[in-house]
């Protein structure tokens, strides 16, 4: 009797194994043809050609007015005792002097604007920063920044109320894609973000098509390891601009062979502002300088580069980047607490500039009103500190 039972149980086994088997078959092939499908519909619903020129939603303004309402909430939020923070890239590493050469044998086509004079040397304000909205551990996966500030730039401000600026300001982060595609979006986000529900900003409600799993995992991939330095990073302008006649993304890429050879000691990553301490280490301590080069990817409308939607990358297959200018950082003394006070202070906003690299697209037009509204807030919160 207990033999029988056995067999038995070992004969349910061997057939319970089988069921699994073929049911866990089932499933990899079901699988693989949903991504096969979502693929292919990707495709279908991401393909070329695509508008040049802006398009401007229904609404837009109201939302705009919503979202600087939220950020200002966050700044609340985040503020220490001594001042209010940036409703993002609150963190810097530091700001940094910074020469940016446009190249001596620049094509004819590629100069427009600041980069319209081969050869020319603007000098330059850089701020590298953390993305969070709150100060964290470097070590914590997030974005890293780069603002650019060319200074003492001639010729007429987009900003009309600022004539005199005389600035071009680039704005990056290193991802090249951004986990909203448009406004609507973002107030979305952000307004969960606020309130502590940051799943929710990519699953609002129970209806599936409204779930965005691809900007979670662009979110994702955004929220990466800390690099070895600021200085090792590739940052990105997510966002296009015109360039003159032109539409445009900008990227920024290290390019070591342009200085001095250099082997960063190893940091500390257990300390919390251990690439504030691997940028001094660079430039302060060991007094090497690092270089960068600056590109441009112009849009082809025959393809699927579209101006509205920043969650979608621009494929260096479909445009390749053209180098435009050169980045030299030179060594110097850029920590302390002087210069700290005055990064602090400084605002970066992509409309600070020329009309040749106005920005164009949802998020740019966002970025108008909500940069100005968080700067002027913020500054006249600390001036009452």
């Amino acid at each position: 009797m207990i033999k029988r039972i056995c067999c038995l149980l070992k004969t349910l086994w061997l057939r319970l194994g089988t069921f699994l088997g073929k049911a866990l078959l089932w499933l990899s092939g079901l699988g693989l043809l949903g991504w096969a499908l979502a693929t292919a519909w990707f495709a279908w619903q991401h393909r070329g050609p695509v508008s040049a020129q802006e398009l401007i939603p229904n609404g837009e303004a109201a939302m705009t007015q919503e979202i600087i309402q939220t950020a200002v909430r966050i700044v609340d939020q985040h503020r220490e005792s001594t001042r209010y923070l940036r409703d993002a890239h609150a963190k810097a590493h530091g700001c940094v002097q910074a020469e940016v050469q446009v190249l001596p044998e620049l094509e004819s086509d590629l100069r427009q604007g600041v980069f319209s004079e081969p050869g020319k040397t603007w000098q330059a304000t850089m701020r590298l920063s953390n993305g969070n909205a709150y100060p964290q551990f470097d070590s914590i996966h997030d974005a890293r920044g780069m603002a650019i500030k060319l200074l003492e730039v001639p010729g007429k401000q987009l900003l009309s109320d600022q004539p005199q600026r005389g600035e071009q300001d680039f704005v990056m982060f290193s991802h090249p894609n951004f986990f909203v595609s448009d406004v609507a979006e973002y107030r979305q986000n952000v307004a969960a973000q606020a309130d502590g529900k940051t799943m929710m900003a990519f699953f609002p409600g129970w209806d599936p098509r409204a779930w965005q799993v691809r900007h979670l995992f662009i979110a994702l991939a955004t929220l990466s390891p800390a690099p070895p330095s600021p200085t090792r990073t590739t940052y990105f302008s997510v966002s296009p601009y015109k360039f003159g006649e032109a539409n445009a993304k900008f990227r920024v890429m290290p390019d070591p062979g342009s200085c001095p050879d250099y082997t960063l000691p190893a940091q500390n990553q257990k300390l919390p502002n251990f690439l504030r301490s691997a940028l001094n280490q660079q430039l302060s301590t060991d007094r090497v300088p690092a270089c960068f080069v600056l590109q441009i990817q112009r849009q082809d409308a025959n393809k699927y580069m579209p101006i509205e939607d920043t969650s979608i990358e621009w494929r260096e297959s479909d445009a390749p980047f053209q180098t435009v200018a050169r980045i030299t950082v030179p060594a110097q003394d850029f920590d302390t607490p002087a210069l700290n006070l005055q990064c602090d202070n400084l605002s970066f906003n992509p409309w600070f500039g020329l009309e040749a690299h106005r920005p164009i697209g949802g998020i740019n037009r966002l970025r108008k009103a909500v940069y100005e509204a968080v700067s002027d807030y913020r500054h006249a919160r600390n001036a009452g500190l």
